[in-house]
């Protein structure tokens, strides 16, 4: 006859392996607190992107609309370059001043320049 696991025993006894081991008991929702390198990088290209094709497509609208192709589209697909750059700064700032806030600051994975050197891929 097998009986069903007391919860509250293994959970007790979970916290105390995580004791004896030396390791923090797991905390409530730390996960994805910090943004890895990887994650504010691609949060940039896709803000610069962003601006690049709405300022595109509101030129190539415009051009259709007055009949002056492509000068409106080449105009505007500037100014969306120019402000997905201005977004760019402000999320730089953003981070910069959460990180001096003394919140974690975006890092990548521990020993990844180490695995690059061992596989040979880095200097």
């Amino acid at each position: 006859m097998t009986k069903d696991p007391d919860p509250d025993r293994l959970r007790a006894l979970e916290a105390r392996l995580a004791r004896a081991r030396g390791a923090p008991a797991p905390g409530p929702g730390q996960a994805g607190r910090a943004l890895s390198q990887g994650e504010v990088a691609w949060r940039m290209v896709i803000e610069l992107v962003t601006g690049m094709l709405l300022g595109f497509g509101i030129g190539y609208g415009l051009d259709a609309l007055f009949g002056t192709r492509p000068w409106l589209m080449v105009v505007f697909a500037l100014l969306g370059f120019a402000a997905g750059v201005r977004t760019m700064i402000g999320t730089a700032r953003q981070l910069a001043a959460k990180t001096s806030a003394g919140e974690p600051a975006a890092r990548a994975r521990p020993g990844a320049d180490d695995d690059r050197r061992r596989n040979g891929h880095g200097g």
